[in-house]
C-alpha cells in the first residue's frame, strides 16, 4: 500500500513529518518533479495501490479519483480544498482533511508585511537605490487607517488583530459573520459596497469559488478610493485580474499586493506595473507554520488510515 507525498517542498522545513511517515509500513511515493503535479502524474504515481495522499494544490477531480480505486484519504497540507472535488470524494468514500491552523499566523503576518511595503514604498525605494537613484519616497502610516477585511475566517480574524495592534480601525464583510467575535473585537460589519467605498486598505481572505469565477469584479473594484490599496493572499481568481490590472494601469487605485494568481507560476501583465507587489504564493511559507501544517497533515492521514484498517 502506498502514500503519495505530493507537495514539492515537503520536508524542507524539518524532518519530523517524514520521520512520522517512515515509521509506518506504507510505501512512500515522493513528488519527483519539484513542482505541482499534473492530473496525469498523480494517477501515474498513485495507481491501484494508493491509499493516501499528503496533498498540495494539485487537481484531485473526479477523473483523477476514478483512477485511484483504493484511495481512502486525502490530507491537505494547508486550508483550501478548492482543488478537490469534495462532493465526489464523499460519494465514493474518500475522506478529505486539511490543516486549518498551521498557515494562519504566517498568512496574517505576510499581509501586514505587504501592507507596510505598499504604504512605505519599500520595494520602489529598494529598486531606485539599486539603480543608484537616491530618491526618498513619501509614504503613509498604518495608524488610523481604515482596513476592510473581506472574509473573517481564521486568517481574516488574525489579520484584523495584527492591524488593530498597529492602530488601524477594522471593518469587515463575511457571508456567515461571527457576531459575538465582531462585538468583542470592535469590528464593524458592513456591506460589500461600503467596505470597498470606504476602506484605505482592503485585505482579501476568502476561499476560491468552485469554477474559479471572480468574487471581486470591476463593480466592486470601481468603488475603491484612488488612495486605497488592495491585498490578495487568499486564492488566485478571487479578484478579477483584468479589471484590477486596468485600475492599476490607469492609477485609479494607489496600488495592490498579490500573492496568488489564476494561473501559477504567474507570467502576466501585472509584471509590467510598478504599483503592484507580486509574491509567488508564499503566504504559508514561514518555516514554523509550514512545518506545523506538514506534521498535522501527516498525523491526520495516519490516524485516519489506522481507523479504517
Amino acid at each position: 500500500m502506498k502514500i503519495l507525498i505530493s507537495p514539492s517542498s515537503f520536508g524542507k522545513c524539518g524532518i519530523e513529518p517524514l520521520q512520522i511517515l517512515e515509521k509506518t509500513n506504507y510505501k512512500l511515493i515522493h513528488n519527483p518533479y519539484g513542482r505541482k503535479l499534473t492530473e496525469k502524474e498523480v494517477i501515474e504515481l498513485g495507481g491501484k495501490e494508493l491509499v493516501g495522499i499528503v496533498a498540495g494544490v494539485e487537481s484531485l477531480n473526479q477523473k483523477v479519483l476514478d483512477q485511484l480505486p483504493n484511495l481512502k484519504c486525502i490530507s491537505r497540507v494547508g486550508v483550501g480544498l478548492d482543488s478537490v472535488d469534495l462532493k465526489y470524494a464523499e460519494n465514493i468514500g474518500v475522506k478529505v482533511l486539511n490543516t486549518p491552523d498551521g498557515p494562519t499566523r504566517a498568512v496574517a503576518e505576510l499581509t501586514i508585511g505587504l501592507a507596510m511595503n505598499l504604504l512605505r514604498c519599500i520595494t520602489i525605494a529598494d529598486s531606485n537605490l539599486k539603480q543608484k537613484k537616491w530618491k526618498k519616497e513619501i509614504g503613509n502610516l498604518i495608524l488610523n487607517k481604515k482596513v476592510g477585511i473581506f472574509g473573517l475566517g481564521r486568517i481574516g480574524k488574525a489579520t484584523a488583530k495584527l492591524f488593530q495592534n498597529l492602530g488601524a480601525s477594522i471593518q469587515g464583510y463575511d457571508l456567515y459573520p461571527d457576531h459575538e467575535y465582531l462585538k468583542n473585537n470592535d469590528i464593524n460589519l458592513v456591506s460589500i459596497e461600503e467596505l470597498f467605498e470606504s476602506s484605505d486598505i482592503i485585505s482579501v481572505h476568502v476561499p476560491g469559488s468552485k469554477n474559479n469565477e471572480p468574487i471581486i469584479n470591476m463593480g466592486e473594484l470601481n468603488l475603491m478610493k484612488e488612495t486605497a490599496y488592495l491585498i490578495n493572499v487568499s486564492r488566485g481568481g478571487v479578484v478579477e485580474e483584468k479589471a484590477l490590472y486596468r485600475l492599476l494601469e490607469n492609477k485609479k487605485i494607489a496600488g495592490a499586493a498579490l500573492d496568488v494568481f489564476l494561473e501559477e507560476p504567474y507570467d502576466g501583465d501585472f509584471l509590467k506595473l510598478n504599483n503592484v507587489i507580486l509574491t509567488p504564493h508564499l503566504g504559508s511559507y514561514a518555516l514554523e507554520g509550514k512545518l506545523k501544517m506538514e506534521i498535522d497533515a501527516v498525523n491526520n492521514l495516519i490516524n485516519f488510515l489506522n481507523k479504517v484498517k
